[in-house]
């Protein structure tokens, strides 16, 4: 054999053998960016539900808390005698004087903020959830790309990589989310 010949046969061999090396190497980092991808979307569940479930007991909390002060001093304020309303304004002022101490040391602690920071969260984690979703996505877009297209389909078939499904929202999630305050 022409020595010419054991050379171009080498280097064709050597190319092909590069080449399925590297193919393989990109189906795999493909497959772990969709794993990466679908811990993304676990992420943000998680912090979903604990943020969401977290700001809704304060919100809940604070408005039940105002609701029943109010309640409270209306009632205080009915049946009483002239010196009886002076003496609850009196006691109410002390109360007050109290709370605006508080209200100056945590000016935050209103229920009208904590229901702007509840709607600011609820879109802030559901933009996260989104996020990931479509990370997750384009991830198995590029995988099954990947996998289809000759040459690279060669080498996915010879290692058993089958396409991966897109995210889809159950029917539940289609659903409009009822917040329950």
């Amino acid at each position: 054999m022409d020595t010419t010949l054991i050379i171009i046969i080498a280097i064709v061999i050597a190319v092909l053998v590069l080449w399925f090396i590297i193919t393989s190497n990109s189906l795999k980092r493909a497959v772990i960016k969709i794993e990466e991808a679908d811990s993304d979307i676990e992420v943000a569940l998680t912090k979903r539900y604990s943020v969401l479930t977290k700001m809704i007991d304060v919100v809940k909390g604070y408005a039940k808390h105002e609701k029943e002060t109010l309640f409270e001093v209306v009632n205080l304020r009915k049946g009483m005698s002239l010196q009886e309303k002076q003496d609850a304004n009196k006691k109410m002022d002390e109360q007050f004087g109290r709370i605006n101490v508080l209200a100056e040391n945590y000016p935050e602690l209103k229920s009208s903020e904590n229901y702007n920071t509840l709607q600011k969260s609820i879109v802030e984690v559901e933009e996260h959830l989104q996020a990931s979703r479509r990370m997750y996505n384009a991830n198995v877009s590029h995988y099954n790309e990947l996998i289809s297209v000759i040459p690279s389909n060669i080498v996915a078939k010879l290692q058993g990589y089958t396409k991966k499904e897109f995210f889809e929202a159950s029917e539940e999630e289609k659903k409009d989310v009822k917040i329950d305050l």
